[in-house]
């Protein structure tokens, strides 16, 4: 078969498209036709060395296919099962091997491109959204990236929720996704300081229950400074860079705030919790409030092109690899 491989750290170049050894799957695991790969930071960070890998290493956390085989011992899934997964390495490749606890059965009427699309980012909005902080009508809300993959999903379970929502983008076609996700309130951080701008437009000087903040280094500070007393800052990622280490009597002064560094992993750590997080996505999805907003596919083969775009934060949605 034909992969994605990488063996050494470095820019989207280090992303090759050549010929390996057909996997196979080995107990507890089966193998996938893959129909589409999932485009994430994490891939970027493996890539560019933040995440330690060993070489070879095909990417790709998410995706979704059909079953071919299965290893001994299971019983499900079975040959011709459509599946999406996240959480191990391999995806960007015609075939992937993946652990049957990883996997999750696609309902007949989502497409195998929107299952791949919803995976990662869903899972991680809806644990935003349900377990991080818990939110609930009334509450009220600042989400980065609104734009993002994970934004934009955060956006519109957290508006299914009676939330108001404030989001902040970088141009005029980004704050046009954040307002058709649902978006209260978009603020241009570009055209504007964000901070003053709640401030003005919500007449409080700390208006949010809590922060979702996927960017890091350059919104933490102000977003500390945002949360009402006993509220919550939520940082899960850093796309412009990780935040600096933090005196805990920031918190204090700031009015008791909890401060937490959630990661996925933890929030579908047994086969349960994983289930019904996805059931959830995929019911909002039929259901039509949850739209997946696929923004950009890529044949396998280049993959370093979809690297360079979901890095030049040019993007809206997720992006795809479709084999």
């Amino acid at each position: 078969m034909r992969a994605i491989v990488m063996e050494e750290t470095g820019g989207p170049e280090v992303l090759t498209w050549r010929e390996i050894e057909d996997p196979e799957p080995g107990p507890g695991e089966a193998l996938v036709a893959v129909e589409s790969a999932g485009v994430n930071y994490i891939d970027t960070y493996h890539r560019r060395g933040l995440y330690p890998v060993s070489f070879p290493f095909v990417p790709g956390v998410e995706g979704a296919g059909t079953v071919t085989a299965v290893g001994e011992g299971v019983t499900w899934p079975v040959v011709g099962d459509r599946v999406a997964w996240f959480g191990r390495p391999g995806a960007y490749a015609e075939q992937a091997v993946v652990d049957v606890d990883k996997l999750v059965a696609i309902p007949d009427d989502i497409a195998a491109s929107l299952a791949a699309a919803v995976s990662t980012q869903g899972l991680t909005a809806h644990y935003l959204a349900r377990d991080t902080f818990r939110l609930a009508a009334g509450d009220t809300c600042l989400v980065h990236a609104g734009a993002g993959g994970v934004g934009r999903l955060l956006i519109q379970i957290a508006r299914h929720l009676g939330v108001t929502v404030y989001a902040t983008v970088s141009t005029e076609e980004k704050a046009a996704v954040a307002r058709d996700a649902g978006a209260n309130h978009v603020i241009l951080y570009t055209e504007e300081d964000f901070g003053e701008a709640c401030r003005r437009i919500s007449g409080k000087d700390r208006p949010f229950d809590v922060v979702y903040d996927g960017v890091g280094k350059t919104t933490f500070d102000t977003g500390l400074s945002l949360i009402r007393p006993r509220g919550t800052m939520a940082l899960f990622g850093q796309a412009s860079g990780p935040v600096p280490p933090v005196d805990p009597q920031a918190l204090n002064a700031n009015g008791s705030l909890f401060l937490t560094r959630p990661t996925l992993g933890d929030h579908v750590a047994t086969r349960d919790e994983l289930e019904k997080r996805m059931a959830s996505l995929f019911a909002g999805m039929a259901a039509g409030w949850l739209r997946i907003h696929v923004g950009g596919t890529w044949p396998l083969a280049e993959a370093a092109e979809a690297h360079r775009a979901l890095e030049s934060r040019g993007t809206t949605g997720k992006l795809l690899l479709e084999v």
